[in-house]
């Protein structure tokens, strides 16, 4: 199958912003202060390991779009 120029482009930079998004947000929930991540006594809360779970599903699946959006891009350029 191919993809268009646009879609391929698209999907790289999907990847991308993928993980730059979750990353922050790892950090961000990491350094909770609120109390929703962590306990009185520090230890992770169960929002913490749904958001975490979140988190890393979120990365796998950006990195397998991403992944595809970059060999397309590859491919397309060999062609051209």
């Amino acid at each position: 199958m191919k993809l268009s120029r646009p879609v391929s482009w698209f999907l790289l930079a999907f990847g991308v912003w993928s993980w730059v998004i979750w990353i922050t947000f790892v950090k961000n929930l990491y350094k909770d202060g609120s109390g929703l991540a962590f306990d009185d006594a520090g230890n992770p809360t169960g929002y913490f390991w749904v958001h975490l779970l979140l988190a890393v599903v979120s990365f796998v699946l950006g990195t397998v779009v991403g992944v595809i959006g970059l060999r397309s891009v590859r491919a397309l350029r060999r062609t051209s």
